[in-house]
């Protein structure tokens, strides 16, 4: 008989683990047979993902639903926060923006998001065996119960059990533990079924004594400790896991290392563009937030922004937009991506995202963005000029007149694929790329054809990765997963999840 259900995974705290773990329970589900979706009520994160359906929801969901081999749907994550700055947030309702929103106003009048999250939740249900929902920060965010629509309250209310995840890296999580279920109020811990220990580095039988002590007091059973994992080339939620990620790229590689450099802008958006690149073992990829520190790499990529003329302004206010011309005058290739390729113009005319009416861009292209208040979010494929394939997606208010900005770089289908439509601009004399297209690089052929093509420019010998970016992005999925079977009481976790069928 197939598992039904429904399963909340919790945390003590902000990144312990819990969007790995719930990808890693989606692909164990998987594996044996159940269809399963994942879902996370309200997500705050610059990092974003538009479905098939065009609708915009966070890219930690997106690759929770490829973990669970299943297409990525707006319900999986209903309400999307988008940091703006100033405490604003861009606030996304079912894949569409709502407008901006202030923090303490939000968290006051959100009870209207209630009925839309538990409706996009129970369409879920209806459709897949079970559904493993994630939390959102700590649990025991005790100033914000009476607003929560992530965490306990949320499972009281859709009739969830949940478990709770502690972060032993960090020091101090049997406190943690015992803090996050001593701070909640009873009607919300008895949705609690157990704990699980993460990210353990060293011998566990060390913690034995702690944790029969631990589930004494908390009257809750262990359902395992979990070994650290080290740096996964995973879709992350926010730059907590961008450093760590590039920091542990290996050192080695055959042949001319390509040095890119990425602007590390204060909004830098989708910055999971990049991945791919880290996979390349012969890109040594860097963030650059100091102008003595971008010098002449081979490569300086403008990413996407949330914020695109303030985020110009940060750029002048520290001199980056004269160690980019220094840059590019002495041979470094310049690549625009969504937020960068508007920056990369000559005008920006913004009445939707900014205060400012018109900004002057950088002058390295004669394009003119004028910003529209309905988003463009949606997905593209086709083929670069020379043919190779390409796909990808746009999430941006701006849109790009090229201005006569020579090559255009890409041919992508239009209107059911009945019409081909240009986009971007290709200059390979001037070393100009940019283009409005987030995941470029996940397509291996058009990655190893760009990156060969800026060895060129700089008469390096390239020699790219042979492993596909899909097969890599699978390959840790699957060893999350066989980590969780390893060392959780998986028999135990199905029983909890079987509590939280719809009734």
């Amino acid at each position: 008989m197939t598992l039904t259900g429904s399963l909340m995974v919790c945390g003590t705290g902000s990144d312990v683990g819990k969007s790995r773990i719930v990808a890693g329970l989606c692909r164990v589900l998987s594996r044996e047979g159940v269809a399963v979706a994942p879902f996370k009520a309200q997500n705050m994160a610059l990092n974003s993902f538009v479905t098939t359906s065009g609708h915009e929801i966070a890219r930690s969901q997106a690759h929770q639903a490829v973990a669970a081999r299943t297409a990525p749907a707006v319900e999986m994550n209903p309400i999307l926060l988008k940091p703006v700055g100033g405490q604003r947030s861009q606030l996304v309702v079912m894949g569409r923006p709502a407008g901006e929103v202030l923090a303490g106003d939000y968290l006051s009048g959100n009870d209207a998001l209630v009925p839309i999250v538990l409706q996009a939740l129970e369409r879920l249900r209806a459709r897949y065996d079970v559904v493993v929902a994630e939390g959102a920060g700590g649990a025991a965010e005790i100033n914000l119960l009476d607003s929560d629509l992530v965490n306990l309250r949320l499972a009281r209310l859709a009739g969830m059990p949940a478990v709770l995840v502690g972060d032993i890296e960090r020091g101090g999580v049997f406190a943690s533990i015992y803090g996050t279920v001593a701070l909640v109020p009873e009607e919300l811990s008895a949705q609690l079924r157990g704990f699980v220990v993460n990210k353990l580095r060293g011998d566990g039988r060390l913690l034995d004594g702690g944790i029969r002590e631990l589930e004494r007091r908390c009257d809750l059973p262990c359902l395992g400790v979990l070994p650290h994992l080290g740096d996964l080339l995973v879709d992350a939620e926010d730059s907590l896991a961008l450093f760590h990620q590039v920091a542990g790229k290996p050192a080695a590689y055959e042949g001319d290392a390509l040095e890119v450099a990425v602007l590390a802008l204060p909004h830098l958006a989708n910055f999971t563009d990049f991945d791919p690149l880290v996979l390349e073992p012969g890109v040594a990829l860097r963030y650059v937030a100091d102008p003595a520190a971008l010098g002449c790499p081979d490569l300086v990529v403008l990413p996407g922004s949330k914020a695109t003329v303030a985020d110009l302004a940060w750029l002048r206010a520290r001199g980056l937009h004269r160690a980019i011309s220094r840059a590019h005058e002495r041979g470094s290739a310049v690549l625009g991506i969504c937020a960068g390729y508007q920056m990369l113009g000559t005008r920006i005319v913004d009445g939707v995202e900014s205060e400012t009416a018109e900004t002057a861009g950088l002058g390295l292209l004669p394009t003119t963005t004028t910003f529209s208040p309905a988003k463009l979010t949606r997905q593209r494929r086709g083929t670069d000029v020379s043919g190779t394939p390409v796909s990808g997606y746009e999430i941006h208010h701006g849109r790009v007149d090229p201005g006569g900005s020579g090559r255009c770089w890409f041919h992508l289908e239009a209107d059911g694929g009945l019409e081909v439509e240009v986009e971007g601009t290709r200059d390979e004399a001037g070393g100009i790329y940019a283009t409005s297209l987030h995941g470029l690089f996940e397509a291996d052929a058009f990655r190893r054809s760009f990156l060969a093509e800026v060895a060129r420019r700089r008469a390096k010998h390239f020699v790219a990765s042979v492993e596909r970016f899909e097969q890599r992005r699978q390959a840790e999925i699957d060893r999350v997963a066989d980590a969780l079977e390893r060392n959780l009481d998986l028999d135990r976790l199905r029983g909890i999840a079987a509590e939280g069928a719809r009734r």
